[in-house]
Order: structure tokens, then sequence, then C-alpha cells
């Protein structure tokens, strides 16, 4: 069976978590075995979730991609598809196409210190890959994991955060620019975090996620402590509608984030940022 990458492949909703007012995570099980058999990821890829009679949008996994049974997929609810999507429970269905673009560069990371920095929602592409390590972690050199959201309320993933900072040589520090009173983090830019992080600088390959301005400036803020560019990866985020580079609708300089994307290498890309219609 080869899978066709233009068709949406019925997949059953087996979990949904509310992960906070606007965001949930959608546990789904492909409806035929064969595709449940020969379906596989990177982490850093994604998928279109197709919903019926509405259209599709493009959705992060979140899951390892050892997991044979569930593939989760952590949705906003910020749109028509995406609201309709948000009323969906277990036992309905929705189509899924992909897996597309380019993951996170796992395997050049081993041996490594890792350092992950993400803002807002822009956790769930990375979860995947932090999920990855966790799991092979003898792999893998110190994990330092930071996180930052606008309000302390909007932070999910509280339970997952929990365990991972109990894994060995695993640190996970959060950040929230306006926090309430029980906020146990930091309250500020996540930039601030920085100087409390320990690495390997000589040795230590970075991955971001999130708002274009929050990951420039953390970019930035690792070029000056010693991180090699070339070890920083973004993963980008535009109006993707295709997800096979046809449409033209999420075109990135030359390039396309469903197609050459979504994780690109700093030095690739930096020129880009911030420069309106890029």
């Amino acid at each position: 069976m080869q899978i066709n990458p233009y068709l949406p492949h019925e997949a059953e909703i087996v979990e949904r978590i509310q992960e906070s007012d606007a965001v949930f995570t959608l546990r789904l099980r492909f409806v035929e075995a064969e595709m449940r058999s020969r379906y596989s990821f990177w982490p850093g890829q994604f998928n279109m979730v197709y919903l019926y009679g509405a259209g599709e949008v493009p959705i992060s996994i979140v899951s390892d991609p050892e997991d044979e049974r569930l593939l989760d997929h952590t949705i906003r609810a910020v749109g028509r598809v995406t609201d309709g999507l948000a009323r969906l429970k277990p036992g309905d269905r929705v189509g899924i196409r992909g897996p597309y673009g380019r993951g996170w560069p796992l395997k050049e990371a081993a041996g490594r210190d890792v350092v992950v920095v993400t803002g807002g929602l822009g956790c769930a592409p990375a979860v995947s890959a932090v999920n990855y390590i966790i799991k092979r972690r003898a792999e893998y050199g110190r994990l330092v994991i930071i996180q930052g959201v606008k309000k302390s309320k909007e932070l999910i993933y509280r339970a997952r955060y929990d365990a991972w900072a109990r894994v060995p040589n695993t640190h996970v520090m959060l950040a929230a620019d306006s926090g309430d009173v029980f906020w146990p983090g930091h309250v500020g830019l996540v930039t601030d975090l920085f100087e409390r992080v320990e690495f390997d600088q000589g040795n230590v390959l970075a991955m971001m996620c999130g708002p274009e301005g929050m990951m420039v400036t953390a970019a930035k803020a690792l070029a000056q402590r010693g991180v090699a560019e070339e070890g920083i990866f973004l993963s980008m985020e535009r109006n993707m509608h295709c997800a096979v580079g046809l449409c033209g609708h999420c075109q990135f300089g030359g390039q396309f984030i469903c197609k050459d994307g979504p994780v690109f290498r700093y030095p690739d890309v930096k020129g880009l940022l911030g420069i309106r219609g890029f």
C-alpha cells in the first residue's frame, strides 16, 4: 500500500484532552489496519487534519514516532475548521493526510546537550522531539526545556512538564509575561532565563518554535552565549494549504515551509526573519 499524499485517510478519535480554554489534544487511530502499520513520521513533521464538510488545517504531531497505537495532535480553536474539530468527541472521525515537511535534527543532536526554547502553543511542534529524547535519554547530554507564555493560565502540558523535570539531567524552566499569585515559574521574558541555563556551548544543539519575534531574540541570545548558529534550528509557521509545495501560500523566500521546512537551520533563514512579506 502506497500512501497517497493528496488523499486523506480516515482516523477515529480515541481520546480528547482539554489542555486549556481554547487548546485541546485529539488522540487518533487510523481506521485502516494497513495504515496503522505503514504510517510513520519524524518529530517536527505535521499532518493535514481534515474535518468533513469544513476543510483541513496543518497540525503538528506531538506523539512519539514509535507509538504504534495513537497519533496525537494539539490544536488551538481559532477558526472555522479548528472550532469544528473542538466540538468532536471520542468515536468521531476525521481525515489525516501526511506526514509532511522536514523535522528536527535528532540524529545530529545525539551525544550533545540540547536546549529547547518554545513560546505559547509553539511548544507543540517540539513535544515529539522532547519525548523522543526522554525515551532515549542515554543517547543525549544535558536537556534544557524553556517554555514561555504571555499569561500563566495559558500554560498547557503542566503534567508533562512536571514529568520531564523528574528525568535525570533534564531541566525545565517556565516563564510568563504575567503570572498569578500561584505561578511557580519566572515572571518575565523567556530570554531572561538564559542567564540561568547551563550547557556545553561547544557541544550543544538548540531547537525552538513559537512567535517569530521570540525566536529571533532567543537565537541571537544563544549565539551571544557561544552557541554556533549552525547548531540553532527553528520551526517556522505560515499559512499552509496544500502541504506539497504547489499552492504557494507558504512560500518563504525561495523555499516553502510545507516542503523545505517547517524546521530550518537558523543561518538559512535569518535574513528573512522579521521582513514583511516573508
